[in-house]
């Protein structure tokens, strides 16, 4: 059984209230371990030790900061298997993916450690030869990093690392369903010696922390990952004390395949971006457009590469795709595929939900789907192609904007001024072109519209927990 406990003022502490809530693998429905359900008491005591470490942290050198984030990849990266072991049998992902998750978390310590010294302002002509102006870079105090389950190791990676960079405190919130890869992270940072107090972990039922930790006054950030429905609520959240957020929300990526393309490098296109973590990425497709010249030739491809997916426990060394996280999601993915199947689509595979322990769902390739149907109006969030046919170009770009959403598309086509026009005209944060994984620890990640606030990544990321400070002066 593994143990998951607060952490604070560098040390590992029980709830006040003695609660604890247990973990299940949900390849095997066991229970593998169990987190400390804490209480607002807890996250009071949390805070505080954000706090008291603010200062100092922000006053640090930035070569010292650099110092310790390298140090946090190397100690990461000599506790990759463990780590990546622990994180499929908490998440579900093959352990392909999951070593693959734990070394791009590792990156951005790495690339933040660089970024660390490279936090610079500006200085500025005047009109008045008596006065100079000039910016700088100061950090924006105490951040909340709140991370989902589907991606439980990197995202807290992507929001810590930028964040301890620019000067800023960490309380780290993961989800309730993956608590325990979050702690193995933290016990693996304590070997850094990071100063007391410069990151901070509490775990617990989201309902209570969530809108405590938000509406805290003393929490300068907030970084979210997860649903839009959520999104709003923490908004709302933060308005009473005018505190800055960033956002990572909700999807309903078109993936666009034109005739011109190559099928093969589409279909393997899709299978990278659709059914990597079951398909449940904020960036998977969940609309496949094709054209009407090549849309029979993909259909045959995609089934036949989806047919040989081998699904099973993550641990399994053959397993290519895991279970889903939970109950719940089974149920959605279902419904999704039920509504289609009831107004007119045809299961060209799977479309079923595997017999047994876990939570598994068939991969599933579904032809003669409809703008309307529940599977392209809604994020799937599961191992499911819907396949919608097209016949000219603007056409498509008018449907794929047709969403509230704007996170990530994808367009597969070797016509350059086609693909000039795709990433002007497509109302997404990200746009791939022949590219099904856009997300890169040096790239700015996020979305536009019902999709988020703020980046993630690259050098954007660092200046989400920076605030500029103007310097005027008359001599």
């Amino acid at each position: 059984m593994i143990d998951a406990q607060c952490y604070y003022e560098g040390r590992w502490h029980e709830g006040r209230q003695g609660r604890r809530f247990s973990v299940e693998n949900p390849a095997t429905n066991a229970t593998i371990g169990s987190a400390v359900a804490a209480g607002v008491e807890d996250l009071d005591l949390v805070i505080q030790s954000a706090v008291r470490a603010g200062a100092s942290w922000a006053e640090s050198p930035p070569e010292r900061r650099g110092r310790l984030l390298q140090a946090a990849c190397q100690a990461i990266m000599e506790n990759q298997e463990d780590l990546a072991r622990l994180l499929t049998t908490e998440e579900g992902k093959s352990l392909r993916e999951a070593r693959s998750e734990v070394a791009y978390g590792a990156r951005f310590f790495e690339y933040y450690a660089g970024e660390s010294v490279r936090i610079f302002g500006d200085t500025m002509p005047s009109a008045s030869g008596s006065r100079s102006i000039w910016t700088v870079k100061v950090p924006i105090g105490v951040s909340a990093l709140i991370t989902p389950w589907n991606y439980p190791f990197a995202m807290i990676c992507r929001k810590m690392a930028p964040a301890l960079a620019a000067g800023c405190t960490v309380v780290v919130k993961p989800a309730e369903q993956t608590p325990l890869i979050a702690a193995q992270l933290f016990r693996v940072l304590e070997k850094v010696n990071l100063p007391p107090g410069t990151v901070n972990l509490i775990t617990g039922d989201p309902e209570i922390i969530g809108p405590a930790l938000v509406g805290d006054s003393r929490i300068r950030k907030v970084s979210f990952t997860g649903s839009t429905s959520v999104g709003r609520l923490i908004l709302r959240g933060a308005a009473a004390n005018i505190t800055s957020v960033s956002l990572e929300l909700g999807g309903n990526a078109p993936f666009i395949i034109f005739d011109d393309a190559s099928v093969e490098d589409a279909v393997n296109g899709i299978m990278a971006c659709k059914f990597r973590n079951a398909g449940q990425i904020c960036v998977a497709t969940n609309r496949i457009y094709v054209q009407r010249g090549v849309a029979a030739a993909v259909q045959d491809r995609l089934s036949e590469a989806v047919q040989h997916l081998r699904v099973g426990n993550g641990l399994d060394d053959d397993a290519q795709m895991g279970p889903l996280i939970n109950r719940e999601a089974v149920k959605k993915v279902a419904q999704h595929v039920a509504d289609a199947v009831q107004r007119g689509a045809t299961v060209a595979v799977g479309g079923e939900v595997r017999e047994g322990v876990g939570f598994f769902y068939m991969p599933t390739v579904i032809a003669g789907v409809q703008d309307t149907m529940q599977l392209a109006q809604e994020e799937t969030f599961g191992p499911v192609a819907p396949l919608l046919i097209f016949d000219a170009e603007e056409e498509v770009f008018g449907r794929a904007n047709q969403t509230p959403y704007g996170l990530a598309a994808y367009v597969y086509t070797r016509d350059l001024g086609r693909a000039m026009r795709a990433s002007k005209t497509l109302e997404f944060g990200m746009v791939g072109i022949n590219d099904p994984v856009p997300s890169l620890v040096e790239a700015p990640i996020g979305g536009l519209k019902a999709s988020g606030l703020g980046r993630e990544g690259g050098h954007e990321g660092v200046l989400e927990f920076l605030e500029t400070k103007y310097v005027s002066t008359r001599f």
